[in-house]
């Protein structure tokens, strides 16, 4: 297993030093060149270099397991502990990924209440020597906090004056990428992925593994968590969630009129020209569509991913099959769309070959 090579306190002093400067004209200079800088403004990496693990346990074949007292924050939606994991690879490339499970509303919650722990299928196999990612390092985030990975806040579900949920998304993603942040501080590569809402969630994680790895090439895939919503959707859920701090102040169309998140992913592509981005997604998928019905979560989603192409030719593309599959990197990284798994649509992408094209079946 590769030791830790940076503690918290380096960490935090790495943090100090990337966010200070001289005077007030080099930070106004900084600031305008750092990507991301006015979500850092607004506080969502406020948690970074605050929260240590109370254990580290290792389970075999490189992995170990890392879990966080409620009483430092991180904690599931339910209050059960979280935990999170890495694997040891063979060689200097980082996968993080994010698992999904559903979420809460201000009406109802459907989100797995304990974090499913790193298992070895699709994209997570260390024994497929074809996977684009075989012999990288993971980090491995588990989901439970019910909020697409950006919660701040806690909540009162049933009225009797106590907080029965907590929306801790932003402290446990902050304290899983400080703990990847020390065990692998400086690869060559960093895939950053999810499925479903983890797919959402890669986009509250970007920033944050921006902050921590400034100049490494980012490629982030966001599998069946697209952001096609009813119109106020999100904006109802990130106020629940107290999560808007993950909304610039400054981009009134991050979240669209339609209710859709493409903006904001626009967003993303324009402030930091080293990341890369690729939408997978069914074009009705059964899960992602339900709250607009298949026929519009198609339209909108097709329209989504011509938007991003047209902006970002070189920058983004999009894998779109008929069906409504939901999730592919973990269940179904061979499923076959056109003339192309999957899995080799990826490995065109984080090879950076030229056959890396967007895919609508």
């Amino acid at each position: 297993m590769k030791a830790l090579k940076m503690d918290l306190i380096t960490l935090t002093a790495f943090l100090l030093l990337n966010t200070s400067c001289s005077n007030d004209d080099s930070e106004a200079l900084l600031n305008d060149s750092i990507p991301f800088q006015e979500l850092y403004d607004q506080g969502i990496d406020k948690y970074l270099g605050n929260i240590s693990p109370i254990s580290t346990e290792s389970i075999g074949g490189g992995v170990m397991e890392y879990s966080f007292s409620s009483e430092d924050g991180p904690v599931c939606f339910t209050g059960n502990e979280f935990s999170m994991f890495t694997r040891d690879g063979s060689g200097n490339n980082l996968l993080i990924f994010l698992q999904g499970g559903g979420l809460c509303t201000p009406i109802s919650c459907e989100a797995l209440e304990d974090g499913i722990p790193l298992f070895p299928f699709g994209i997570l196999n260390p024994q497929d020597s074809q996977s684009p990612t075989f012999g990288y390092d993971v980090g491995y985030l588990p989901y439970c906090d019910g909020s697409l990975w950006m919660g701040d806040g806690d909540a009162d579900s049933n009225g009797d004056g106590d907080n029965d949920r907590f929306f801790r998304g932003l402290q446990n993603l902050s304290a899983s990428l400080d703990v990847i942040f020390a065990t692998y501080p400086s690869p060559d590569k960093i895939v950053l992925a999810g499925n479903s809402a983890g797919g959402t969630g890669v986009h509250a994680a970007l920033p944050l593994v921006r902050k921590l790895y400034p100049d490494i090439r980012i490629d982030v895939i966001n599998d069946s968590g697209i952001g096609i919503g009813a119109p106020g959707g999100f904006s109802t859920i990130l106020n629940y969630w107290r999560a808007s701090a993950f909304i610039p102040a400054s981009c009134s169309d991050c979240i669209g009129s339609d209710g859709n998140l493409t903006g904001y992913h626009q967003y993303q592509l324009s402030q930091d020209q080293n990341i890369r981005m690729a939408y997978i997604s069914s074009k009705q998928d059964a899960t992602a569509s339900a709250a607009l019905g298949a026929t519009a979560y198609e339209a909108q989603l097709i329209e989504a991913a011509a938007e991003l192409k047209a902006a970002f030719p070189d920058r983004f593309n999009s894998l779109i099959p008929n069906g409504d599959e939901h999730t592919f990197l973990i269940s179904n990284f061979d499923y076959q769309i056109v003339d192309i798994t999957v899995k080799e649509w990826v490995s065109d992408m984080i090879n950076e070959t030229e056959d890396w094209k967007s895919v609508l079946e």
